[in-house]
């Protein structure tokens, strides 16, 4: 589905047409969608620890809703889309980072202003960071910008799109479905998992798989390579590391393999994934030092053009560059505000403040970047953002220590900061998607602009009631005797892990060194397939977060990926009908895991649906994800013209 050069380089909506574009309808569109689709990409992240891009479902969603009225346009769909799309991403940013303060006891709740003045400030911070890089990026220097492109092209083929809307909701209803069964009722088993020793000393074999639709959705969005890699790494892990390890130590004899494979996996290898990711983020700065620099310079020179050029095209209009300067200034000021009421100390906020300005203009620039290389669904965040908390980790150890100050505030004050960059980042990333979609399009960069702000938000106010909603219901990283199997929130216990290993000590470096090593043998690797003009490559924040997760979570991801390599029968094109059950998938399952939170928590019971007893039966949860699987192949195979 990718679109033309000629597509591309003429607007489909020339410039001297003036279609509307924010409009009422659009903006309570736009706004409802935003939170309803960051709810549920926040479910999907604490789940899996990965989120993916909503920008097409949203388009759909717009196109089906708005057709009802008798005015509308594709200019208008496109700032709908615009909006939701940042509202999901901002929820990346969130469930990153803020649940690290509750797994390091520093918060027992999700504040509510502070997690909306941070969030919302940090997403608003990635909307003005990427303002001078639209037109190095966009209209200079041309990125794929994958997601965006398809986003466009959806919206242009929008008239005849009734079964793109049924592919969502049949897709929903599936794993809403399969969600209800398995967390709200209990019939079926929502993973199945074994571990034994192995005897003459071999350690313990391992294997499981979440059986979870919704996984299966995400690996047919990120496709074969990516869900490959994510596998390969969490066999690495699983397979290779925790045998060795447990042949080398004596279990207790009351411990199971698999308490055994899990303890090992908790307490040494997943910090294997955490050096990876170190160096993972690292590598992505090298990799676009030059790139950074010039789209910076590009940008203020474009501006510097626009200020003598007179009277300019409807199709560069955009956020004025004093604007953006000013706002961002601003925004430092209640940041700094918040920073010194947690932290207590004037000096440390005011630390925070130009750590967290410099690190988020810098990361939303990478985030741009790597979005239009790789799209938004594969891009490092994860990687930055632990990069940007090891190092102001680093820096606030040495301040705190020269300042005589308690150094117990500064793995919070460091999650912080990295909460701030990672939303920021997240956002930058998703809007040069929705600004090259608009780009192909002919819209007005401007109104998406302020559309993006909307979405921000939007989501931004109802972040903290939905993640209270969810750690009250399933429990968020830290099992406990009320939540026994929390949500494992993978990337946040990964930012507490690095914070709290730095202050705190305890953080097994040893494993972290070999992950470094691994990582940097990998990008040996995808060097030389890239030097060798291979299709597969191998990034490596792929792996990392591969031997970073649970075993369990690649597995049916992986299933996805097979199935998006298998549906395409020797075609390039992408085939909407498998993407838009596959986000369907995940959507469904994501919002009915918020719905069934709503009685849980009013009831204070976790098996409040449970009418029938608790079978969680492995087989029929296994024949219900083949069948779903099924349908997805089946959607995937369609040719577009029978979507």
């Amino acid at each position: 589905m990718a679109a033309s050069d000629s597509s591309e380089s003429t607007p489909y909506i020339p410039a001297s047409s003036r279609l509307p574009e924010i409009t009422p309808k659009a903006l309570i569109l736009a706004a409802l969608l935003s939170i309803i689709l960051a709810s549920a990409n926040a479910y999907l992240g604490l789940f899996v620890g990965m989120t993916v891009s909503a920008s097409i479902p949203a388009a759909v969603i717009s196109m089906a809703v708005l057709r009802a009225f008798r005015n509308h346009n594709i200019l208008e769909n496109n700032v709908v889309q615009t909006a939701a799309s940042a509202g999901e991403s901002l929820a990346a940013g969130v469930i990153f980072t803020f649940p690290a303060l509750l797994i390091l006891d520093v918060w027992t709740t999700f504040r509510y202003w502070e997690v909306t003045v941070i969030a919302g400030i940090g997403g608003l911070l990635g909307v003005l960071f990427t303002v001078p890089l639209r037109r190095a990026l966009i209209v200079d220097r041309p990125l794929k910008f994958p997601e965006g492109l398809a986003t466009a092209e959806v919206l242009k083929s929008g008239e005849g799109h009734a079964g793109s809307v049924r592919a969502i909701v049949l897709g929903a209803i599936a794993g809403g479905l399969a969600k209800l069964g398995a967390t709200g009722m209990k019939l079926i088993a929502e993973a199945y998992e074994t571990a034994r020793f192995i005897g003459g000393g071999g350690g313990t074999a391992y294997f499981g798989s979440y059986l979870s639709p919704a996984l299966v959705g995400v690996g047919y969005i990120v496709g074969l390579n990516i869900s490959l890699l994510l596998f390969l790494g969490g066999a690495l892990n699983w397979v290779v590391f925790i045998p060795i390890l447990s042949s080398m130590q004596e279990a207790a004899p009351e411990a199971s393999a698999l308490a055994t494979a899990k303890g090992l996996w908790s307490s040494q290898t997943r910090y294997i994934g955490v050096g990876a990711m170190i160096v993972g983020g690292l590598w992505a700065l090298i990799q676009l030092r030059s790139s950074l620099v010039e789209g910076i310079r590009s940008g203020i020179q474009a501006y510097q053009m626009k200020r003598t050029a007179g009277e300019e095209s409807r199709l560069e209009k955009e956020m004025p560059m004093n604007w953006v300067v000013m706002a961002a200034g601003l925004a430092v000021i209640p940041l700094a505000i918040v920073f010194w009421m947690i932290t207590k100390s004037l000096v440390i906020a005011a630390f925070m403040a130009v750590a967290m300005v410099v690190a988020g203009f810098l990361f939303s620039a990478v985030a741009s970047y790597m979005a239009g290389l790789v799209g938004s669904s594969n891009n490092p965040i994860s990687g930055v953002t632990i990069a940007t908390i090891l190092l102001s980790s680093l820096l606030l150890l040495g301040l705190l220590n020269i300042l005589g100050h308690d150094q117990s505030i500064g793995a919070a004050a460091a999650i912080l900061i990295g909460a701030v960059v990672c939303c920021a980042a997240a956002i930058g990333g998703d809007n040069m998607q929705d600004l090259k979609a608009g780009h192909v399009l002919g819209a007005t960069p401007r109104n998406q602009q302020i559309m993006q702000v909307v979405g921000v938000l939007s989501a931004a106010l109802v972040m903290a009631p939905v993640l209270s909603l969810i750690q009250e219901a399933y429990g968020i990283g830290i099992p406990t005797e009320k939540h026994p199997e929390p949500l494992a929130a993978p990337q946040a216990s990964l930012m507490a892990s690095v914070a709290q290993g730095v202050f705190q000590g305890g953080m097994p470096w040893g494993m972290t060194a070999i992950g470094m090593g691994i990582a940097a043998l990998v990008i040996i690797a995808d060097q030389l397939l890239e030097a060798r003009g291979a299709t597969f490559r191998m990034p490596v924040l792929a792996v990392a977060v591969g031997i970073y997760l649970p075993f369990s979570l690649s597995v049916p991801i992986l299933l996805g990926g097979l199935i998006a390599h298998s549906s395409l029968k020797g075609r390039q094109e992408s085939h909407r009908g498998g993407l838009l059950f596959a986000a369907g998938l995940i959507t469904g399952e994501a919002l009915l895991g918020i719905l069934l939170a709503i009685p849980i928590v009013l009831s204070r019971r976790g098996d409040v649906m449970v009418f029938f007893g608790a079978f969680e039966a492995v087989l029929p949860a296994v024949l219900l994800l083949a069948g779903i699987a099924f349908l997805l192949y089946k959607h995937a195979a369609k040719t577009e013209e029978n979507v």
